[in-house]
């Protein structure tokens, strides 16, 4: 059965989810990386594919931006449709300094600035992670790919999942930086977050496109280029022990 939010039907998305924030990123992922994929929802221009990913059928479908956003299609996807598990794969600004633009960060915490990590447990603010089965297995494919040309290095740390794109706080970040924050984005936190709740698994593996010290970003289509090795990691990490 639908849901108000995605217009698949039973058996048309795998157990297995990649989640790119933004809809044409869904369908680059579903054209480029997936075999005999084909369109099993797009309400509201968020579009979902499923397909096949190294013979295991895989499903990529887009969460829009932001934490309210992302945690209302990952509640659907575990609660009605059977998805154990989820890898949100997106972009990431870089808070330290030993990592930069091009770099991979594979997210082991998630802070936040959202009400999220507080609503579930009342009384209690949740440390908000990924699986570590997922955690284990990107590490994993990441050193399996650490000879490969081109791209940065790969990071393992927490990230900061914040609710404000456009809001100027160097003393937060200056402060995450010290407690050894590497990055931040608008996702993970609300994806770890429904994955607790639903009992499924959660991971999130980013690409740096900019920095908050120097200023560096990536050009759009530099972002398309350095995204697939996050990609990568992702997916093969959706699939071990799958």
């Amino acid at each position: 059965m639908a849901t108000p939010h995605i217009a698949a039907a039973p058996g048309d998305l795998a157990p297995l989810v990649l989640m790119p924030g933004d809809p044409n990123r869904a369908r680059r992922i579903a054209e480029t990386l997936l075999d005999d994929a084909r369109l099993v929802t797009e309400v509201r221009g968020i579009l979902g594919y499923t397909g096949s990913f190294q013979g295991e059928p895989v499903s990529v479908l887009a969460s829009g931006m932001g934490i309210p956003s992302i945690t209302i299609y990952a509640t659907e996807l575990f609660r009605h449709y059977g998805v154990r598990r989820i890898a949100r794969i997106g972009t990431a600004g870089a808070i330290t300094a030993s990592v930069s633009v091009r770099d991979v960060v594979i997210a082991s915490a998630a802070h936040t600035d959202s009400s999220v990590s507080r609503l579930l447990v009342e009384g209690v603010t949740l440390g908000l992670a990924p699986s570590y089965r997922l955690l284990r297995a990107a590490a994993d494919a990441a050193e399996r790919m650490v000879t490969e040309p081109g791209g940065g290095a790969v990071h393992i740390g927490p990230v900061f999942s914040s609710d404000h794109f456009y809001l100027d706080r160097p003393a937060v970040f200056d402060a995450l930086d010290r407690r050894g924050t590497l990055a931040v984005e608008m996702e993970a936190a609300g994806l770890f977050a429904v994955a607790s709740a639903e009992g499924g698994e959660a991971l999130a593996v980013l690409t740096v496109s900019d920095h908050l010290r120097t200023g560096e970003a990536l050009s759009s289509e530099e972002r398309e280029t350095y995204f697939t090795r996050a990609l990568r990691i992702a997916a093969e990490a959706l699939l071990d022990d799958a």
